[in-house]
């Protein structure tokens, strides 16, 4: 792929804004294609959004530039584009599968407006089978558009480090020559990432990360097991979390020491409240349902899935417990609404779930995040309290929950924690010492660390 090449991101969410701003950056014309009137609006002014470190100072010059143009119309951009990477959302269904209507529209406002010899690029994480699907509608269209499945792997409030400093970029398709043309797009984005990460504001990294090519099926495949793979790793250290619980271990010294077998590896091996977010729920149940839709039944991920679900639960229910059985009329502080921490996204937020369980134990449920607390609103119950800062969410409360790893909570001093009143410390995340928690004057209640 030239310099010179147009790209077309369609979607501008975590991964088509990050992707749009990072190809304008590598020296490509970027139109980025965005139907919600709010979000362009913002994007159109220099900001994104959502939070994550580093993408206002890459998305502002790139729009002044007039290197990034967002828009509304696929008839503005799609006729002179080379290529065009979908980044659409796939939803989850009610049944646990993947929606995609967006996809498939997608693909067919695309066809109506290619030029021939176009390359359509599925980065959205779809369905094992869903390219040959996108294959068939262009050939009913009768146009020359060449498909590639090139999923995204990168994380939220690392996006931009994830994309630059990339472990592998994997493509897939029955076009070599389009799925070279693909990964040269990375390559070109490879050769300028030291300078961007400068201007980011974000560390560089020395990493030779893999391109790896494939069949179209194959790559469609491999971020839905790699997500899947990540969540039983959580899954699985939660399990023995519990069991860690009932044993008197401490489930951080036995990830530690698993974790050292190279082939185990530590990574993910954390035990806590559980995963979240818009990937780990979705994928795990959408390759659940797409193993079903061919035949297969997943019973180990059904059983990572359930694991996870409980988590929440079972946190409240040691804090339960601790308060003398009943949580009733008592004051409780959730710090974290964020499914993670770097990121204001709180979809399937443990964090969430926590107050919400809490409040329908007739809990009086303070919470606060440092950048979610607008975008929990939605999702919290309407009892739920929301407050501008540490200091005022843990206002003379009976208990603490850290649901989120924030610096801020895992910084505040635990003496500080400890003046506002509350006699208990849940540490839903297992990032603090259980002796330095008991010795500001709580009970520590942590998730495997009896």
């Amino acid at each position: 792929m030239k310099r010179e090449s147009t790209i077309t991101v369609l979607g501008a969410g975590y991964v088509g804004l990050t992707s749009a701003v990072l190809f304008a950056h590598a020296g490509y014309k970027v139109y980025l294609v965005e139907p919600l009137e709010k979000r362009l609006k913002i994007i159109k002014s220099g900001k994104s959004f959502f939070y994550e470190k580093g993408i206002n100072e890459l998305l502002e010059p790139a729009i002044n530039d007039k290197r990034l143009i967002p828009t509304d119309n696929y008839a503005v951009c799609i006729p002179e584009s080379d290529i065009v990477f979908s980044c659409v959302g796939t939803p989850d269904n009610p049944d646990g599968s993947s929606n995609l209507s967006y996809v498939f529209s997608a693909a067919e406002q695309t066809a109506t407006h290619a030029k021939p010899g176009l390359i359509y690029v599925q980065k959205s994480t779809v369905p094992v089978g869903t390219g040959e699907k996108i294959e068939q509608l262009f050939v009913e269209k009768k146009v020359d558009v060449s498909y590639v499945s090139n999923p995204e792997f990168l994380r939220e409030s690392t996006a931009i480090n994830d994309t630059l400093y990339f472990d592998r970029v994997v493509a897939g398709g029955t076009n070599t020559k389009a799925v070279q043309s693909v990964l040269d797009v990375y390559h070109q984005l490879e050769s300028r990432r030291d300078d961007i990460a400068d201007l980011a504001g974000i560390d560089r990294v020395k990493q030779t990360g893999q391109y790896i090519a494939t069949t179209r099926n194959s790559a469609e495949l491999v971020k839905v097991a790699s997500n899947a793979f990540l969540a039983l790793k959580i899954s699985f250290a939660n399990s023995i979390a519990k069991l860690a619980d009932a044993a008197d271990a401490d489930i951080n010294q036995v990830m530690d020491a698993v974790g050292a077998d190279p082939r185990i590896g530590r990574a993910f091996l954390n035990a806590g409240r559980g995963y979240g977010g818009g990937c780990f729920p979705k994928d795990v149940s959408g390759l659940i349902s797409s193993a079903l839709s061919y035949g297969v039944d997943l019973e180990i991920m059904q059983e990572a899935q359930n694991e996870n679900d409980s988590m929440p639960g079972y946190i409240i229910g040691k804090l339960e417990n601790a308060i003398n059985g009943s949580l009733e009329g008592k004051r409780i502080a959730v710090l974290g609404l964020a499914f993670k921490a770097g990121t204001s996204d709180v979809r399937k937020s443990p964090g969430i779930k926590m107050c919400n369980l809490l409040h329908n134990h007739g809990t009086i449920v303070t919470a606060y995040d440092p950048q979610a607390n607008e975008e929990a609103r939605e999702d919290l119950d309407k009892g739920v309290m929301l407050h501008g800062t540490i200091d005022s969410a843990i206002k003379d409360v009976d208990a603490i929950i850290i649901a989120t790893d924030w610096p801020e909570f895992l910084h505040y001093p635990l003496d500080d924690y400890r003046s506002n009143h509350a006699i208990i410390f849940v540490d839903a995340v297992n990032r603090f010492s259980p002796t330095e928690v008991k010795t500001a004057g709580f009970t520590y209640i942590g998730v495997g660390r009896s």
